[in-house]
């Protein structure tokens, strides 16, 4: 980060973090800007743009997002759906005209929302417009064929692939990757693709080793180079309701893997191995299913990441059917080197819910756990299924009957986009692939607690993206606040926003977050959570439990001794709990203390400078009382 001298005067000076002035201040030309982009739920604004949103300086009694770009996370690979075999039906049914204009609104970083990932069914899912479902070397039943001379994608060359590369073209940084419902019927037991596991046969997991690899090179050939590839959705789902799937034990999928990887690597090094392919923890349906005397492997990605075949595996693909996003980050923290992608989430709905609350509740839970919560936890990518269907959820060949896209053909040959577009737009439009995920101060849940959720990038260009989500159904007001400068803004209800601003030294900050790895925390009195105080989880927080009196404390107990020069009290998203007056003090051993500001509290966040510090304790006393409780959600830390 870009440091500069800073003095500090005789008085401490306290900041609140915020952003009122910026209306009384009044634009200026040379004042940093937002551009803001909205969705609301009842469609009465659609990404619209909105009136850009200038940085200033003041305060604020509002929550505020703290948007620290020094803190980075994942690099991003890009957000989308698939093309699916049934969502090529939709696409080439279409008029010319209209399917050209409804690639450019899904593919074209500028006209449309430029949709930057892909993932591509090899072979038959259930979203086929096929009578029957296919792979790419099926033979009559009961023949084999392991040299794969009847291997061939002319099926997908029809429709799929003309549509991949049209999409490339409007989006040459598109990446793809590839995933097998089901391998040839002739590999596996009980011979249909439908159920059932690979045959237990070196010989087997050669030939699909090769049949994946021949898939690669037959779509680079095509012009659509695969980028990523698992090798089974959905292992553990051992029973699909009339589509392919197959049942791929621990055990199978890493036999695969060390078949395939050093072939893989050796035609197509640009092709990476995603591992596991399914929901975020085990679903119980597939518990049930487990065979007697069989392990349900409820740590499945664990093992897989765990053994010899990791060597060959790049990260962990997942699916939101089960579980929740929080499962991506303990997977990260257990492997830290293997990264991590969100490749599969469906809108659904009830049979008789109409449009409106499709559209009103899809928004919300896909803004909260796909926009909010896979990349918050760790995902390169996001990515809903089926990119197109008709107005009826399909064609399809047994699976979803509810499903929903990211776009709707009409009867009347009209085009219509549905919630996903726009939870994914909001993301691939302003999110670029290279960009990295950043610090951003973020209050709200995947499981829904009424609060603003968010998470931020910088772009490859220096530009920072902020998505944010209002979960309540009433407007929340906010502030953000990037370096020294900061503006407010109220969302309506269930709304979803991003803003975007580009590179500019005055929305850097001149301090370094301390990390405070292994800090604890206690307080008096001890009231709910006070653990919460140090897990940099600002939709977490402690609470007095009792009204705010004079001597009640938070004490943080860094672990080792930290220089900071900065220190950030926040009180999280629920407004009027902070502290109406107090005082912080540092300590070295616990017990001769140190007074190091003292002031009054007027808002949600209180940032207060003071003279470089160094310490182990650290304290904040109220001084004053309030009706209300007190909550701190996180200290944090700067030098």
């Amino acid at each position: 980060m870009r440091r500069t001298a800073y003095g500090v005067a005789a008085a401490v000076a306290l900041t609140l973090v915020s952003t009122a002035s910026v209306q009384a201040a009044g634009p200026h030309h040379d004042a940093p800007r937002a551009r803001v982009w909205v969705t609301t739920p009842d469609r009465a604004e659609l990404m619209a743009e909105r009136a850009p949103v200038v940085f200033g300086s003041g305060t604020s009694t509002h929550p505020t997002i703290v948007v620290d770009p020094d803190r980075s996370y994942q690099r991003v690979d890009g957000f989308g759906a698939s093309i699916t075999d049934s969502s090529a039906a939709v696409l080439r049914g279409l008029a010319p005209g209209v399917r050209d204009e409804t690639m450019r609104k899904l593919f074209d970083p500028v006209r449309g929302i430029g949709v930057s990932f892909l993932r591509q069914p090899v072979g038959s899912s259930d979203f086929t417009a096929e009578a029957e479902h296919y792979t790419y070397d099926d033979v009559p039943a009961g023949q084999t064929d392991f040299p794969l001379r009847h291997f061939s994608i002319a099926h997908d060359e029809k429709t799929i692939l003309p549509l991949l590369r049209q999409a490339k073209r409007l989006n040459p940084a598109l990446s793809v990757m590839a995933t097998p419902w089901s391998p040839p019927a002739w590999m596996k037991t009980g011979d249909s693709l439908v159920g059932g596991r690979l045959k237990d046969d070196p010989a087997v997991y050669d030939a699909y080793a090769r049949y994946l690899l021949a898939y690669v090179k037959a779509y680079a050939a095509a012009g659509v180079p695969i980028d990523f590839l698992s090798v089974q959705n959905e292992p553990q789902n051992r029973t699909p309701s009339e589509y392919p799937g197959t049942d791929m034990p621990v055990a199978q999928q890493l036999k695969v893997i060390e078949a395939l990887g050093p072939k893989l690597r050796a035609a197509s090094p640009r092709t990476k191995i995603l591992a596991y392919d399914h929901n975020w923890s085990t679903h119980p349906g597939d518990v049930e299913g487990t065979p007697p005397g069989s392990s349900p492997e409820t740590d499945y990605p664990y093992q897989i990441l765990r053994s010899p075949a990791a060597r060959w595996i790049t990260g962990t693909a997942y699916h939101c059917y089960s579980g929740d996003p929080s499962d991506q980050t303990k997977l990260h923290d257990a492997f830290p080197d293997k990264g991590i992608w969100f490749t599969e989430c469906s809108g659904s709905h009830g049979p008789a819910d109409p449009p409106a609350q499709v559209f009103n509740d899809t928004l919300r839970w896909h803004a909260r756990n796909v926009v909010m919560g896979t990349t918050r936890n760790w995902a390169k990518s996001a990515v809903n299924w089926n990119i197109a269907l008709d107005s009826t959820g399909g064609p399809h060949n047994g699976g979803c009957d509810t499903c929903t896209g990211l776009v709707t053909a009409q009867p009347d040959g009209s085009v219509t986009t549905d919630a996903e577009y726009y939870t994914i737009g909001h993301l691939s439009k302003f999110v670029k692939p290279g960009a990295t995920r950043i610090g951003s101060t973020s209050f709200g849940t995947t499981g829904w607690n009424g609060q603003v959720i968010d998470t931020a990038f910088r772009n490859p260009d220096g530009s920072t993206a902020l998505v944010v989500h209002n979960e309540n159904d009433e407007p929340r007001t906010f502030a953000v606040s990037a370096g020294d400068k900061q503006f407010e803004y109220t969302l309506p209800g269930g709304a979803l926003a991003t803003f975007t601003w580009p590179r500019d030294d005055d929305l850097r900050s001149r301090f370094d977050a301390v990390p405070l790895t292994g800090a604890t925390a206690t307080a008096s009195p001890a009231g709910e959570g006070v653990a919460l105080v140090a897990d940099d989880d600002a939709s977490t927080r402690w609470s007095s439990g009792t009204a705010q009196a004079a001597g009640q404390y938070v004490q943080l107990d860094l672990k080792s001794r930290k220089r900071f020069t900065r220190v950030a009290v926040d009180s999280g998203g629920y407004e009027g709990d902070f502290a109406r007056s107090w005082q912080l003090s540092s300590s070295t051993d616990g017990t001769t203390w140190r007074t190091l500001a003292t002031g009054a509290g007027t808002g949600q966040l209180t940032t207060v400078d003071v003279r470089a510090t160094t310490a182990r304790y650290l304290r904040v006393t109220s001084t004053g009382t309030a009706a209300n409780w007190w909550s701190v959600a996180d200290i944090r830390l700067y030098r």
